[in-house]
């Protein structure tokens, strides 16, 4: 079994892949990355079970041929060559993967390829071109919000629907709340999908990579994206997101409007005195000239900034999670804030102050 190809390509390849394979103690062979050879054809393959990437180009090679390369060894020696060697050289003889560029040669013991699971495919599914940016946009705005805690599956998710125009992205750990919609073809449709936490990092990484439309289809099992020689499906969540809507309060009785990145140096401060739970307060008075943020930790000491702000409506003084407000600011393209509160013991809705509307975010209060 012999090939060549292009090594700009092959760094990118296993570059891509490497990520999804990952150590399992029950199935070794998970560390791995499956070569298959065709005629002048290579496919990558990686999966840890939740995410499958496969990624297929052009070769020289008048052969075929199955072998599994531990994904880390093949990573470490191929990031390490120069691209100006040009192309890259690989045979296999027995049972050992001979690896030569210009100024390198590598022999790496393979693992048995027949253990290697399939990459699942979907077909069965309804299927969409869509802008890998829009979809990239809508999980990067929200994702954070997810809970890293496995035991609601629902709620380590980011939910996405469409609604008119728009797909929506949303996630919440029920102690705060991102919402984003994106702008796409009206007559684009879809069922509503729950896409796992932990897979959503590689999804992003991996569209980053590919650019452009992607084909995008789900099932009730999986969702899959698919472009430029790159296949990479993911399972999804049966279950069924929280009827989220109805915990947006309709109206406030206060309202700060500030400059984002005030509120993000402010908050940068107070954390240096905050405290374990990550505590800050809220002091908002309509007859000043801004709103301040206060901090203290029994065994460091205490702080208090203000921020230039507009205000309007009732004083009020709440506490909050000062790294879940700090978040959101990720997502907001905007150069000024609106902060939104409906009074004490009330959640609190951030959007940016000026733009489209697409983005919110809600931070619950904490009662401490």
């Amino acid at each position: 079994m012999k090939i060549e190809l292009h090594l700009s390509q092959f760094k990118r390849m296993i570059g891509l892949s490497e990520k999804i394979a990952r150590k399992n103690a029950t199935l070794p062979v998970l560390s791995c990355l499956l070569f298959e050879i065709g005629k002048n054809t290579l496919s990558i393959k990686a999966t840890n079970l939740d995410v499958g990437l496969e990624i297929s180009i052009p070769a020289k090679s008048d052969t075929t041929g199955i072998v599994a390369i531990p994904a880390q060894t093949i990573s470490s020696f191929v990031s390490q060559l120069n691209d100006q060697d040009g192309t890259v050289k690989m045979e296999l003889v027995s049972g050992n993967l001979h690896i030569s560029s210009a100024r390198s040669k590598v022999t790496i013991k393979t693992v048995p390829a027949d253990d290697f699971p399939s990459i699942p495919r979907v077909n069965d599914g309804q299927k969409i071109t869509i802008s890998s940016d829009v979809f990239i946009k809508g999980l990067k705005s929200v994702w954070y919000s997810a809970s890293i805690s496995s035991v609601k599956p629902e709620l380590s998710s980011v939910y996405v629907y469409k609604n008119n125009e728009y797909i929506t992205f949303a996630a919440t750990d029920s102690f705060r709340l991102a919402e984003k919609k994106v702008k796409i073809d009206s007559d684009i449709d879809f069922q509503d999908i729950l896409i796992p936490f932990k897979n959503i990092s590689d999804i992003i990484r991996i569209l980053e990579d590919v650019g452009g439309e992607v084909e995008m289809q789900s099932n009730k099992n999986l969702i899959s994206f698919e472009a430029q020689g790159v296949y990479l499906a993911s399972r999804i969540v049966d279950g069924t997101f929280p009827d989220y809507k109805q915990i947006i309060p309709k109206g406030y009785s206060t309202e700060a409007i500030t400059l984002k990145q005030d509120v993000i140096n402010a908050l940068k401060v107070s954390n240096v005195f905050t405290d374990k739970f990550n505590q800050v307060k809220f002091i908002l008075d309509p007859k000043g000239e801004g709103f301040e943020i206060q901090t203290k930790n029994a065994d460091i000491g205490e702080n208090a900034t203000k921020v230039d702000a507009s205000l309007t409506g009732e004083k009020l003084e709440i506490n909050f999670n000062g790294k879940y407000i700090a978040d959101c600011f990720q997502s907001v393209d905007a150069d000024s804030v609106s902060f939104q509160l409906g009074g004490l013991n009330k959640p609190m809705v951030i959007r940016p102050a000026s733009g489209d509307g697409t983005f919110m975010y809600l931070v619950m209060p904490m009662n401490r």
